[in-house]
């Protein structure tokens, strides 16, 4: 079950796709939402008082602090019209202090909502997506900068290559596609294609025990990248929702991000839920 959901939300006057996303995700489950907005520390040098400019970096952070009560208080009206359970939150934080608080939040709740990076040079929004999928333990739902829909599962697409990490995250989603009409098991192949492979097939009739809707895909990809292959077959059957683990390994404390996971972060273009 889904009841109690936490979603970032993006400062200042623009469209936030995760903020909209999030309230259409909590009507379908009538789940508490709980939106976070963070006022950020701007960067404070040491010798800033000495030119004089205390002033201004105060100002710069009364600003931040204005827009994040300002975005709170707009993803508060616009839940409330849906009559929902919510609650608001506009903590205080350096970009990259961010990052750990909400990994440290979403731990408390049953899934996180997230916009993806818009640009590469988004640094802050790209470290609270790896933040919250490695260092959180609970499943992120990560949701494309140009979304303009709400939430669907009228055809999920689950990414299969039996590890640990697409096991962990079909067991996360089972509230979600139980909804679903259509459920399509996808193998990415990309050494030698064997069509004899049944690949998928024991995960496939583990969900089909859930009188799920379940067919079986496989792709030969040996000369794209996989999420590209990934991404235009989301295109080409029309998925709501992708469905993936997420990879990556430890540098001391930090985790670096496996190339299938960051492309798919770069490039999305569907809702994608992913688990660590």
């Amino acid at each position: 079950m889904i009841k109690d959901i936490v979603v970032n939300l993006t400062p200042g006057p623009g469209d936030d796709p995760a903020c909209r996303y999030a309230i259409s995700l909590a009507e379908t489950f009538n789940a508490h939402l709980t939106g976070v907005a963070f006022a950020y520390d701007p960067p404070w040098p040491p010798a800033i008082t000495d030119l004089g400019g205390a002033q201004i970096l105060r100002s710069l952070l009364e600003k931040s602090r204005a827009d994040a009560k300002s975005t709170a208080a707009q993803f508060e009206a616009a839940a409330k019209r849906s009559q929902l359970s919510v609650q608001a939150l506009t903590p205080e934080a350096t970009s990259s202090g961010a990052a750990e608080a909400i990994a440290n939040l979403a731990r408390t709740y049953d899934l996180a909502v997230l916009k993806q990076s818009s640009s590469r040079d988004d640094v802050t929004a790209q470290e609270i997506i790896e933040a919250v999928l490695f260092n959180s333990g609970r499943p992120v739902l990560i949701v494309p900068y140009i979304q303009k829909a709400g939430f669907s599962v009228k055809r999920v697409l689950i990414c299969w290559d039996g590890s640990r990490a697409s096991a962990r995250a079909v067991a996360d989603s089972l509230p979600l596609i139980a909804r679903a009409d259509n459920v399509q098991v996808l193998t990415v192949v990309t050494g030698k294609f064997d069509e004899n492979d049944v690949a998928g097939a024991d995960i496939a009739e583990h969900l089909a025990r859930y009188k799920l809707r379940v067919e079986l895909a496989r792709l030969p990809a040996p000369d794209i990248d996989v999420p590209s292959a990934i991404l235009s077959h989301a295109a080409d059957v029309d998925a709501d929702l992708i469905v993936m683990g997420a990879y990556g390994h430890s540098r001391l404390r930090d985790f670096v991000l496996g190339g299938a996971t960051r492309g798919m972060l770069r490039s999305m273009t569907v809702p994608t839920l992913m688990s660590h």
